[in-house]
């Protein structure tokens, strides 16, 4: 009696990780078609926030598919914010994971431009803003804005807002389109 138990709870067990992996898979589809030179627009990685919610996975869910070394530092921005902002886990728990996963000193650089002021009938030129941290930094209380700047998105003066894995591989740098250094 005890083994056909066990053989259901195990079955069980099996089909519901499986049913995980799937979630986190579509999430997973959805940074690797948006992202462009390890970078990513501000709506795309909203948009994997929100499908990350609907997936409704659970903090270990969150560590064993998203907050892995063999996925991408966007990926595991998008695990970390999904922990603190939408699951409410707290920052010692998350910055735990990060440790024992090797991926808390991995950085991430957030680019976004606001439009310029208007003065004497002239608008001043673009304000271009760019914030590097650590995935464990983001965790520190001075590190707020780096977050709330990606949930915000693009509002009122903000112009465009840009994920990166690290200074150097932007989609902007790659184009040429701006000179950031």
């Amino acid at each position: 009696m005890l083994a056909i138990r066990m053989q259901g709870w195990r079955a069980f067990y099996i089909k519901w990780q499986t049913e995980m992996a799937e979630r986190a898979f579509s999430v997973l589809e959805l940074v690797k078609q948006s992202a462009h030179y390890e970078s990513l627009e501000v709506g795309d990685y909203q948009r994997a926030m929100e499908l990350l919610k609907k997936t409704e996975m659970g903090f270990k869910d969150v560590q064993l598919y998203l907050l892995t070394p063999k996925r991408s530092v966007l990926v595991n921005l998008i695990g970390l914010h999904y922990c603190l902002v939408w699951l409410g886990i707290q920052s010692e728990y998350v910055k735990a994971a990060l440790c024992t996963n090797q991926i808390g000193d991995r950085n991430i650089c957030l680019r976004w431009w606001i439009l310029g002021q208007w003065v004497n009938g002239f608008r001043r030129a673009d304000q271009m803003h760019v914030g590097i941290a650590s995935l464990t930094k983001l965790l520190e209380p001075k590190q707020e804005q780096f977050l709330f700047v990606i949930q915000r998105g693009i509002m009122h003066e903000v112009l465009r807002v840009q994920i990166s894995a690290d200074f150097r591989t932007s989609a902007w740098i790659a184009r040429d389109m701006h000179s950031q250094r």
